[in-house]
C-alpha cells in the first residue's frame, strides 16, 4: 500500500464487494443531510464495508467513536438490497472536487452498478410546504427512476463542488444515469427531518426497504459528534467558498 498522502486519492477495496444496481453517495454539507442519510442506510441495513478512500489532501480527519478510529470516507453494500453507498465525514473543499470525482467514478467503474445517487441537503429559503424532496437529474435517470413518482424537480439554480462535477459527467454518458435528491435543509446539526425525506426519496424510487422512524433517534445519537463536524465545516466553506450559491 503505498504511503505518499499527496497521491491522488482513490478507492481501495479491502472486501470482495457485490453486485449491486445504486451507488449512493453521502457529503459532508451544510445540514448534514445527506451524510446523516447515508448513516442511516448503513446502520438500518446493516451494510458490510468493502472499502475506503486512500490517500487525499486537506482537511484532514480521522474519526472515531467509543475510542475506534475509521477511514473518514467509507464504502459499503449490500446485497439483498442491491446498494452501495459512498459516505465521507470529510468535508470535499472545492479545490479538491475534480480529484474526489474521479475516485468515484473510478469506483464506480470497478463496482458496475446502473445508476449513481447523490443525498444533498441545500441551504434555501423556504417554507413549510417546501419540506419535500427534489431532483436534480440527467435524462436517463429520469426516465429510469423518476416516470412514476410525485418527486418535484428543483427549479432554476446550480449544483457545485464535487456532486456538480459528478452530475455533469452524467449528461452525455448513456451508461452512467447520475441524479440528485435534495431537500431544504436547516444549519442545526444533523438535520434528521431533511435526512428522513432524503431517504424515503430513494426508497420510493429505487424499491428499497428501509423503515425512516427509527431516524429521528438515530440522529440523536451522533447529534455531539457532527454538530462539531458542522462547526469545522462552517469554517472551511467559509475559507474556501464564494457565498453566491443559489437555488430557486
Amino acid at each position: 500500500m503505498a504511503t505518499d498522502k499527496t497521491r491522488t486519492p482513490d478507492f481501495e477495496t479491502t472486501a470482495e464487494p457485490p453486485e449491486i444496481e445504486t451507488l449512493v453517495v453521502g457529503f459532508t454539507e451544510y445540514g448534514l443531510a445527506g451524510l446523516t442519510a447515508v448513516d442511516y442506510l448503513v446502520d438500518q441495513l446493516s451494510m458490510t464495508q468493502v472499502g475506503h478512500l486512500e490517500a487525499g489532501g486537506p482537511p484532514m480527519i480521522t474519526p472515531f467513536e467509543n475510542g475506534v478510529p475509521r477511514h473518514h470516507t467509507r464504502v459499503y453494500a449490500h446485497a439483498d438490497a442491491s446498494l452501495g453507498v459512498v459516505i465521507s465525514e470529510r468535508f470535499v473543499p472545492i479545490q479538491t472536487a475534480n480529484s474526489f470525482a474521479n475516485a468515484v467514478d473510478a469506483l464506480y467503474d470497478e463496482l458496475a452498478p446502473s445508476n449513481l445517487t447523490v443525498l444533498s441537503g441545500v441551504p434555501v429559503a423556504h417554507g413549510p410546504e417546501d419540506h419535500v424532496p427534489f431532483y436534480i437529474a440527467t435524462e436517463d435517470y429520469r426516465d429510469r427512476y423518476l416516470a412514476d413518482t410525485d418527486i418535484r424537480s428543483m427549479g432554476t439554480g446550480f449544483l457545485d463542488g464535487v456532486t456538480a462535477e459528478l452530475v455533469a459527467r452524467g449528461i452525455d454518458d448513456d451508461k452512467r444515469p447520475v441524479g440528485v435528491f435534495t431537500t431544504p435543509a436547516h444549519p442545526q446539526a444533523p438535520d434528521a427531518a431533511a435526512a428522513i425525506r432524503l431517504v424515503d426519496a430513494l426508497a420510493r424510487t429505487h424499491s428499497i426497504e428501509v423503515d425512516t422512524e427509527p431516524l429521528e433517534a438515530f440522529a440523536a445519537t451522533v447529534e455531539a459528534q457532527y454538530r462539531a463536524l458542522a462547526e469545522r465545516i462552517e469554517t472551511a466553506e467559509e475559507e474556501s467558498t464564494p457565498d453566491d450559491r443559489m437555488y430557486m
